[in-house]
């Protein structure tokens, strides 16, 4: 009686939406991992159509999508994909969002408003993944939103090590364009050697979304390179206005850094005007040609998430990576 042998070698394969395919391509540069090649287009009435060219049956699939602007539209090609992977026998669907749409909206301010962060969890589960893999979430809580492993990735190494080198860390202040955003401010001057940290004092009007008033500095900023920092950067409001207040109380040069450039309009001439000498964010997401201006810098994160994705499919240790 012949027996039927069979292998239990595991199958790494990488897939990208049409947002941003740039970023898989590096990050399977890094794995040495081709990008997985797929049919994906629109309907005439707007529905997305989507087809994988390679059997994915049994594979470790990890897909790789930066829910940039029209954000609705990547987030719902991302289910799409995933609910293709399902049904095509994938293993394992590790849904890699270096951008977590709707972050911001991760509880209820007032009553009859949405936790949108966690509908979109509940959407990820629902069309069939089973991990997510993210960079550096608007809050620690959104971990909790999604019932399956979540590998957060930091990134603030990768902007630390950057500022470290190019900025004397003797007369640096690490400043946060609000009070919210201090303990962010805090991991900074602590990966900084212990700079100090200040903070901008403002209020926000509920009802006007990315509208701020910028009130004071606290804290000592004068005759001090001032780094202001934050998470991400939408139409840049709170950062320029944050680094106009820290100028105007004495700093001697202000940089801003931060993970995820949004940059909604008019982010770009707000940041480059602001009197910043250099403006230093990630490539979460794609910075299109009209919103890089002179002051722009760019670090990659795909190294960040390839040693991710390698340690999540040789089932080792993501939080390794992080160990001081």
């Amino acid at each position: 009686m012949n027996a039927i042998s069979m292998t239990n070698s595991k199958s790494l394969m990488l897939f990208s939406g049409r947002a941003y395919p740039e970023l898989a391509e590096a990050v399977g540069e890094y794995l040495d991992v081709t990008v997985t090649p797929q049919q994906a287009y629109e309907f005439a009435n707007g529905e997305i159509f989507v087809r994988f060219e390679e059997s994915v049956r049994g594979s470790d699939a990890f897909l790789i999508q930066s829910c940039t602007s029209p954000i609705n539209t990547w987030l719902m090609e991302t289910l799409i994909m995933i609910d293709a992977l399902k049904r095509a026998s994938a293993k394992r669907i590790t849904v890699v969002l270096p951008f977590y749409p709707y972050a911001r909206q991760d509880k209820k301010h007032r009553g009859r408003e949405p936790i949108s962060a966690r509908l979109v969890a509940d959407l990820l589960q629902t069309a069939g993944a089973h991990r997510l893999m993210t960079v550096d979430l608007h809050t620690d809580q959104i971990q909790g939103f999604f019932d399956g492993p979540v590998d957060h990735l930091w990134a603030q190494p990768l902007l630390t090590n950057y500022i470290a080198d190019k900025y004397s860390q003797d007369d640096l202040t690490v400043v946060s364009p609000d009070s919210g955003r201090v303990r962010t401010a805090e991991r900074w001057a602590d990966r900084l050697g212990g700079a100090p940290i200040a903070f901008i004092h403002k209020t926000r009007d509920p009802d006007k979304p990315n509208e701020v008033v910028a009130n004071r500095v606290v804290g000592e900023v004068a005759g001090r390179t001032c780094i202001v920092v934050d998470d991400m950067i939408d139409t840049g409001g709170t950062i320029a206005s944050a680094v106009r207040q820290v100028l105007a109380a004495g700093a001697k040069k202000a940089v801003v850094a931060a993970t995820h450039p949004v940059l909604s309009d008019p982010a770009a001439q707000r940041l480059s005007e602001c009197g910043a000498v250099e403006v230093v964010l990630t490539n979460t997401l794609p910075i299109p040609p009209e919103h890089r201006f002179g002051q722009l810098t760019e670090l990659s994160v795909a190294p960040l998430i390839g040693q991710a994705i390698r340690e999540v499919f040789a089932d080792g240790s993501v939080t390794s990576l992080f160990d001081a």
